[in-house]
């Protein structure tokens, strides 16, 4: 009987761990699965968006500054995955880029073997 409380015990909080970490990671979604809108005074990089740009190549862990259309943005790359890619109008607001502008996200060279 004792064991049969025990493993009770334990499923359970299994899982709830579970439960709990899945449901935190099924919140990141949009913007925060690439990383966070940072002040302008952290920028590594300056990229100038022009309408003839068609993407971008950045590392993870790099923070840029994108100038679009007299307007600035500056955005710190934190993916969850070694390279991804995906549209720019992801991370700045809406209405900012006149096409769209591939992000290609290469893996942080500090941990490539």
């Amino acid at each position: 009987m004792y064991n049969a409380i025990r493993i009770a015990a334990l499923t359970t909080t299994l899982v709830t761990a579970l439960a709990t970490s899945s449901a935190a990671f099924a919140n990141v979604q949009g913007p925060a699965l690439y990383g966070a809108a940072v002040a302008s005074s952290n920028a590594q990089r300056h990229i100038v968006i022009t309408d003839d740009t068609r993407y971008v190549n950045v590392d993870n862990g790099d923070t840029i500054e994108f100038q679009i259309n007299g307007a600035s943005y500056t955005w710190h790359f934190d993916t969850l995955w070694n390279e991804t890619a995906f549209d720019l109008s992801k991370i700045v607001p809406a209405g900012a880029l006149n096409k769209p502008v591939t992000v290609y996200v290469a893996a942080n060279p500090l941990y490539r073997g």
